[in-house]
């Protein structure tokens, strides 16, 4: 426990909004609890749930009063209450090694054409095709290409028929693509991790509550095989966990190299040079962020990276709350999002309503140039967010009182619309596309880091004030 040692615990406190329109709570019913000086006591009284609704079910002692409170005085509270029982739910889950995790292992997006959503990615990001699963490998009732650019990987699968006969083994999965499609469009269904122990980390994870998709089993093939397991943590996502073990083939058992492809245009042009997966971030819905956290922490071990609230996310109209999820050696980062009340619809509501439900909003690629990077990308067709001039009037001032220097050109970064964070440690250049389909969901994030692991928080309010823009051009704010 001397990791709470420090911290001063606060009465627990749940809630039930009473009503709720275009972000607002008109009245906050808050339950009170007495007597906990030590948080182990929560335990001991019941086991911890960060479900609102569940605790409201839970037998609480001691409610001295149902009142209405001041906004922001409940938000701070009601949230340092439930990070504290994250922290808590950190030190009960099992002890899962540093080394079990080596990195994202590939995205998956089920989508209704994977061979255009493919070419996509070549054409205007530079990935380059590496794997292919079809009619004509053998699989007769799903799709897959699989494009990689540096270490990020991406597989994109369609069902070839609208149902599977029945007996084949890939029913369930040509059923989940076409229920995927319908309720949320073209999106990441997978986030799959590299594993040291692909058996172990799923017993731990289903033990504590993961839904269990695929249990641990070998794949193999000419080139070798690998142990893969599936689970989900939350709404309709699911994580592979891939343990390779001699596997020397393109991609992964079953797939085969693409077929030979014709030279281009796009031949020509200056290539993109991406490094890996930097993080995925997934968007939930109202109070549930604190609860998909701890599911990462009891199911995977992972632990709270970093955090930021509304007093830091905010404008005039919307805001948001933001935990960064990380596994033990910190080699995958999950930042989990959630709306905030503000005077209008936020871009997480925007999300959650268009995605119908909670889910992967962006993926973030990381590079070593971002200039020649989004520069490459754009001249390919490529659309990215519009960042104000204003912005750079702004950073510019306050670089100019800061000790932190900027080796890239400013005019450069301004002419791209390239947005830069920075600390007396370092700084971070990023740039976000626009939603990748006309649903306003899921887009892409272009990363560059200089000595910096933050995820550009001084950024949050130029990014929402810019997607705010767009929402007004939706008419969706």
């Amino acid at each position: 426990m001397r990791a709470l040692e420090s911290q001063k615990f606060p009465s627990f406190r749940s809630f039930r909004r009473s009503k709720k329109s275009k972000g607002s709570i008109d009245v906050l019913q808050i339950h009170k609890v007495d007597g906990l000086s030590d948080p182990t006591d929560i335990h001991r009284q019941a086991p911890i749930s960060l479900s609102k609704t569940a605790m409201l079910e839970t037998p609480i002692v001691h409610v001295q009063s149902i009142v209405p409170a001041a906004l922001a005085e409940f938000q701070a509270l009601d949230l340092a209450s439930e990070l504290v029982l994250l922290d808590i739910n950190s030190l009960l889950i099992a002890k899962i090694p540093e080394a079990m995790y080596s990195g994202y292992a590939y995205v998956e997006w089920y989508v209704s054409n994977a061979k255009q959503s493919a070419a996509y990615f070549q054409h205007s990001l530079g990935f380059k095709p590496v794997a292919y699963k079809g009619l004509e490998t053998g699989s007769r009732d799903v799709c897959s290409h699989v494009v990689r650019n540096g270490d990020a990987i991406f597989v994109f699968t369609s069902a070839l028929r609208s149902s599977a006969p029945e007996g084949s083994e890939d029913k369930e999965t040509v059923d989940a693509i076409h229920s995927h499609i319908t309720k949320h469009g073209d999106g990441v269904k997978d986030v799959a991790y590299y594993v040291n122990d692909a058996q172990t980390l799923f017993t731990i994870s289903t033990e504590a509550g993961a839904r269990v998709i695929e249990p641990p089993h070998t794949v193999q093939d000419e080139y070798g095989s690998a142990v893969i397991a599936r689970i989900s943590v939350f709404g309709d996502t699911v994580h592979s966990l891939v343990q390779l073990q001699d596997y020397a083939g393109p991609f992964l058992p079953g797939y085969k190299p693409p077929k030979a492809q014709q030279a281009t245009i796009f031949d020509d042009l200056s290539p993109i040079e991406l490094i890996r997966i930097d993080h995925c971030v997934q968007n939930q819905g109202w109070d549930k962020m604190v609860e998909s956290c701890s599911k990462y922490s009891r199911m995977l071990g992972f632990h709270k990276f970093w955090l930021v609230d509304e007093k830091d996310v905010s404008t005039e109209f919307s805001a948001l709350k933001s935990i960064v999820m990380a596994s033990p050696d910190e080699v995958i980062k999950m930042p989990v999002n959630e709306p905030a009340v503000g005077k209008c619809k936020s871009q997480i509501e925007e999300f959650i309503e268009f995605y119908d439900g909670p889910g992967i909003q962006h993926v973030a690629i990381l590079t070593d140039d971002i200039i020649a990077t989004v520069g490459a990308m754009k001249l390919r067709g490529c659309e990215f967010i519009s960042v104000p001039d204003a912005y750079f009037d702004n950073l510019r001032e306050r670089l100019a009182t800061s000790s932190t220097e900027i080796l890239e050109s400013m005019d450069e970064l301004q002419r791209l619309g390239v947005l830069v964070d920075f600390d007396e440690n370092g700084y971070l250049l990023q740039l976000f596309t626009q939603p990748l389909s006309d649903r306003p969901t899921l887009f892409l994030e272009i990363i560059q880091r200089h000595n910096h692991n933050g995820f550009g928080a001084g950024n949050f309010k130029a990014l929402f004030e810019t997607i705010e823009q767009e929402q007004r051009k939706r008419g969706t704010l």
